[in-house]
């Protein structure tokens, strides 16, 4: 079997126990990779000043060796910063009017990837198979190609793609799409994406489709499809029933005191609706007085690129918000929102799960939401608990035992709370039973045999 490479802005090294850092792309990569062997190239975190990065550092753990590269202080504040999550991440999010376009940062998006592309060359194998995620690295390909490469080239976008009326806003959208028809298979989250996707290439008469997901364009033919990303379902219910027991865990059960218990996990991001989300539970409360000092809702929010302006405004208006209902409604025996700013360990994470009555994700947009399947994975199949989720959330188009709702609707999503935290048991069941078995199914595992499998289909 040919070598696997694959390539993202961030590599998940593990620890000195093995582990992969907690994190839906790291931890599906992880596990699809530690299957195959071969190597995982990407971005050190880290900046070299002013300076030259220095050659790719290579570590080798089992059959998999991470091949990793600093950039310059400038690179990282042009390509990462500013190109990569000021404008690709907003448009792909429908965020018009976040976006800010500036022309050093297009051109180091781009200077980023050629130098991704000189750093890579010399590790691939004439039959080696390169997959590449997400946004950052969108002209990767491209560049690949230009260096002469005909290695089969598999690209997977983890977030939305938009429609062409809002790619469009994007001055450099036309170097971006012919970036996509450089590789041999573009995977997207949703038959959605994909159907945005295949309207993009054809409003300008950029490309064709000649058939169902198969495009042309820019001089070569490539296959486009939907793959849903999954998570290592049956591992993860396992971790939650031993999590149970977990010090920390036990003491978050003897906290909330016998009260249901409501849980959103989100990194700080505009895109996850989390303000929303407060307005709905504050709405819930004041709308359900039975349930004053008998819920508690538990958001855990990572902090997430402290250094763009738009997240540390986001991080000061969450916590300001959360203060203010805790203000408004809480009591000297109740604080209503508990607000955690930072990460918590998988092990705790998928413990809290399992305890709460409601799994509240609620983004925006969103390309699949791996929380959202973490969630239901970590239940008790003897008394699982409701997902509350966004019909905007690539997992809504597979969760089909939740309770859907539109974030922008406080009041509906409020009811669905209501709806969520009174239904009977044996309903809580027959929701919770069909969409476990579909993420049994449709795991990480076989996201990634799918994927690969088209990919080496001539």
């Amino acid at each position: 079997m040919s070598r696997l490479i694959i390539v993202s802005n961030r590599v998940s090294v593990p620890d000195n126990q093995g582990a992969a850092a907690a994190g839906g792309l790291a931890v599906a990569l992880q596990a699809a990779l530690a299957e195959r062997g071969g190597v995982w190239m990407g971005w050190s975190g880290k900046s070299s000043g002013d300076i030259e990065p220095e050659p790719l550092v290579l570590t080798e753990d089992g059959n998999i060796t991470y091949a990793l590269t600093d950039l310059t202080q400038t690179d990282v504040e042009e390509y990462y910063q500013g190109f990569a999550n000021r404008v690709l991440w907003p448009i792909c999010h429908y965020r018009l009017d976040l976006a800010e376009y500036g022309r050093k940062e297009m051109a180091s998006y781009f200077r980023v990837n050629r130098f991704f592309a000189h750093r890579l060359a010399p590790l691939v194998e004439p039959d080696d198979i390169i997959w590449v995620h997400d946004y950052h690295l969108i002209p990767l390909a491209a560049e690949l190609r230009q260096m002469g490469f005909k290695n089969r080239i598999g690209f997977f976008l983890h977030i939305p793609w938009p429609p062409a009326d809002v790619l469009f806003t994007m001055p450099v959208h036309e170097e971006i799409m012919r970036g996509l028809s450089s590789y041999d298979l573009l995977g997207f989250q949703t038959k959605y994406d994909l159907e945005n996707f295949a309207g993009c290439l054809k409003r300008e008469g950029m490309g064709v489709e000649n058939s169902p997901g198969h495009f042309s364009a820019h001089g070569h033919n490539f296959r486009g499809g939907a793959y849903s990303i999954g998570i290592e379902t049956a591992a993860f219910a396992a971790f939650a029933r031993k999590a149970a027991a977990h010090s920390m865990v036990r003491k978050a059960r003897q906290s909330v005191e016998g009260r249901d218990l409501i849980i959103g996990v989100d990194r700080l991001d505009y895109s996850k609706g989390i303000t929303q989300r407060i307005d709905a539970f504050e709405r819930f409360i004041t709308n359900n007085p039975a349930h004053h000092r008998r819920v508690t809702y538990l958001q855990i929010t990572p902090k997430s690129r402290s250094e763009v302006p738009e997240y540390e405004a986001m991080q000061h208006a969450v916590a300001e918000q959360a203060g203010r209902v805790n203000g408004a409604i809480g009591t000297v025996d109740w604080v209503p929102i508990r607000y955690i700013n930072r990460s918590i360990s998988r092990p705790v994470l998928a413990g809290l799960y399992r305890l709460a009555k409601v799994g509240l994700v609620t983004p925006l947009r969103d390309g699949m939401n791996l929380v959202a399947k973490e969630y239901v994975a970590a239940q008790d199949p003897d008394d699982p608990g409701v997902l509350v989720l966004s019909r905007f959330a690539g997992a809504a188009r597979e969760l089909k035992g939740a309770l859907l709702v539109n974030p922008y609707d406080v009041d509906g999503t409020a009811n669905a709370l209501a709806r969520g935290i009174n239904m009977p048991l044996e309903e809580r069941r027959e929701r919770w039973r069909g969409m476990m078995d579909h993420l049994l199914e449709n795991d990480v595992s076989r996201w990634c045999d799918t994927f690969l499998t088209d990919l080496r289909a001539e």
